[in-house]
């Protein structure tokens, strides 16, 4: 438990530094996460004798992500286009080593991977503007001393109040946070009162009231967060967190069915306790697409 609480403690800092800093520190980390997971996906695939196109996925993962950080899009489906083609070029050129389910399996998870990453990026760098009403909210209760405990809060929050949230910044903190808290919600409350089982063949842990805890705290948690702090539109904002705590979800059973094709508890072991990147980030591939284009549709920026 102390090694859970110690290394994802320290995942968060790292998290929250690579989230502000943005930039090439964002669009690199965002690469390495990919290699990570394609590396995660070909272990858990070698396990049912599939081999995948190993060097051609990674190389498509990182020009993917490349072109999404320098907004060429039409690279981007050049990239999708010729890599796929040469994936199954493989079949051809490695007969008998690379078989057309290796080739669909490897397309399959370059594109699980790839595309919510692509859309985490596009989402991080979708506006350079400053927020208007930056952590307005906060302001109010900057000077508010407590007497019980003799410290200044406004001197605690000045530290986050002073940081420089752009729009992409604030976007990728509501992100995260929704879909953080769509599991934290879902877990606590089926912990406390589950009883009907969501999908048990699949994820026997889920339960409905989980799932129904998840939907009412992600949405309570995407009004405070995108709107009371960052001042995004109210209704908009509560739509957003219900169309994520249902995503988030699915995300999560989506994995779930992938490790028992394979026959693994965890896809690896990038945050000790935590397991690998795929387990991490299995919500996020499901919550960034739509997070990204509920933005673009409702016009939050």
């Amino acid at each position: 438990m102390i090694i859970r609480i110690i290394s994802g403690i320290i995942g968060i800092l790292v998290a929250a530094v690579v989230i502000q800093l943005g930039g090439a520190v964002f669009a690199i980390f965002a690469a390495l996460l990919s290699l990570i997971g394609w590396h995660e996906y070909s272990n858990a695939m070698g396990k049912k004798g599939i081999s995948t196109t190993y060097i051609i996925g990674a190389l498509m993962l990182v020009l993917m992500l490349g072109c999404a950080w320098i907004g060429n899009i039409a690279e981007l489906v050049a990239v999708l286009t010729i890599g796929t083609l040469l994936i199954f070029l493989m079949t051809v050129i490695l007969y008998g080593n690379i078989r057309p389910t290796d080739a669909c399996v490897s397309a399959a998870g370059v594109l699980y991977i790839g595309l919510p990453l692509v859309h985490l990026i596009l989402l991080r760098f979708i506006s350079p503007e400053q927020l208007s009403n930056q952590l307005n909210n906060l302001n109010s209760i900057k000077n508010i001393d407590s007497s019980l405990v003799g410290i200044n809060i406004g001197e605690a929050l000045n530290t986050l109040t002073n940081l420089n949230f752009d729009v992409g910044s604030a976007l990728i903190w509501t992100l995260f946070i929704c879909t953080w808290s769509s599991d934290t919600f879902a877990y606590f409350v089926g912990t406390a009162i589950g009883s009907h089982k969501l999908a048990s063949a699949i994820s026997p842990k889920k339960t409905i009231e989980g799932f129904i805890g998840s939907i009412v705290g992600t949405t309570a948690m995407a009004i405070l967060i995108g709107h009371v702090l960052f001042s995004f539109p109210l209704v908009e904002m509560a739509v957003i967190g219900f169309l994520m705590s249902i995503f988030a979800t699915l995300g999560d059973l989506v994995e779930s069915v992938i490790k028992r094709f394979v026959g693994i508890k965890d896809s690896g072991m990038m945050l000790p306790g935590h397991g690998g990147m795929l387990d991490r980030f299995d919500s996020i591939f499901y919550t960034a697409p739509i997070f990204y284009y509920c933005v673009i549709i409702f016009g939050l920026i």
